[in-house]
């Protein structure tokens, strides 16, 4: 099929994406606006108030993270890492208590689970381990409880509407904090890796190796900013919207499975983003009107066919690190984009599983959860 037949635009000359942005960490990290003041978002949403910003900001691009990412298609977002039972639209997002990541005293952790006892669900704020060994063995049983909380959440429940089940929840979450705790953690990561289950083991650091990857790129905030976050439409709608993309572009689905879950979570984080940037898949308004399609910059699945249209046009599928670097020019965006639509091309379960972690922010003051339980 030609480009005038697939509806294909090709890029202008010099029509690139304006530089690097910050994407929405990949648990949504929040970001300082790079001119260094306080990114002000729409109404709805979580006020943060933290202390004042330490230390050189950091590059103003992506980070799929929904942090201020900018470029030529999706520039920078709010701040986002997904999230699974995300505050209703319009509401205040949720969670500003500061992560936990030290191993609570004796008498305060989590019980052994006797053998051949399912263990019990982990709850929202259940203390991460800090030694190696324990971190293996919570990471290796948090990801089988969830690999099956999935299958029956696909096989017995309905992932074309609603949320994911309190199960696939909370796993995902534990899940998601762990992999922040290795992320903030890079010495214990290395000795966790070693005692991890060799099928775990490569998914682990393809994890860890993309969060750090889209971390480096944010600023944490400080001062008052307002996050607008709502409910992801259902993931198999999504999911649905992805391969109508990719049938009418050639463009992998979970390619752009994994651009949506680095810019704003799966359209979690709705502000616009410092420069501009607006919509689930973040589009400057200049790149929307070349590549959009007449459609609405807001609308999930025009949204994902603009994305799709633009990497196309950038050298997907012949070139992904072409087409992803003209997306956003970051070269650590380009290899954590790659590194979890690798993790969902191996196990689609992947996908539900990164489609329920939640929306997280990066302040001055620690992390801070702005959607979930």
């Amino acid at each position: 099929m030609n480009d005038q037949q697939a509806g294909i635009v090709r890029p202008e000359q010099g029509h690139r994406p304006g530089g690097q942005t910050m994407p929405a960490e990949p648990d949504a990290l929040g970001g300082r606006p790079p001119d260094g003041r306080t990114d002000r978002m729409p109404r709805t949403g979580r006020t943060l108030r933290t202390g004042r910003l330490r230390g050189r900001p950091l590059v103003a691009s992506l980070v799929g993270l929904a942090v201020a990412i900018s470029g030529c298609a999706a520039t920078s977002s709010a701040t986002s890492p997904s999230a699974a039972s995300p505050a209703a639209a319009g509401q205040t997002a949720t969670r500003p208590a500061a992560e936990q990541p030290a191993t609570p005293p004796a008498e305060q952790s989590a019980p052994q689970t006797p053998a051949g006892q399912v263990p019990a669900l982990p709850t929202p704020d259940a203390a991460i381990p800090t030694d190696p060994s324990q971190l293996a063995r919570s990471l290796t049983t948090t990801t089988a409880q969830l690999r099956r909380a999935v299958d029956e959440w696909v096989r017995d429940g309905d992932p074309g509407k609603g949320q994911p089940p309190e199960p696939v929840v909370l796993l995902a979450l534990h899940q998601q904090r762990i992999y922040r705790y290795l992320v903030r953690n890079p010495k214990v990561a290395s000795r966790t890796y070693t005692r991890l289950p060799k099928a775990l083991a490569g998914p682990a650091k393809d994890n860890v190796t993309a969060g750090r990857n889209l971390r480096s790129l944010v600023r944490p905030i400080s001062g008052a900013a307002k996050f607008r976050v709502q409910p992801p439409e259902p993931a198999d709608a999504l999911l649905g919207h992805f391969r109508r993309a990719e049938r009418r572009f050639g463009v992998e689905w979970e390619v752009l499975a994994a651009v949506m879950f680095v810019e704003t979570k799966f359209g979690r984080v709705r502000s616009p983003s410092h420069t501009g940037a607006k919509g689930p898949m973040q589009f400057m308004p200049g790149t929307w009107a070349a590549y959009g399609m007449g459609g609405d910059i807001q609308d999930t699945r025009d949204a994902l066919l603009a994305a799709a249209n633009y990497l196309h046009a950038s050298g997907a599928p012949r070139d992904y690190r072409r087409a992803l670097y003209a997306y956003n020019h970051s070269q650590a965006y380009v290899d954590a984009v790659l590194l979890h639509a690798r993790q969902i091309k191996q196990d689609i379960r992947n996908y539900y599983a990164y489609y329920s972690w939640q929306v997280f922010v990066v302040t001055t003051r620690g992390d801070r959860r702005l959607t979930g339980p």
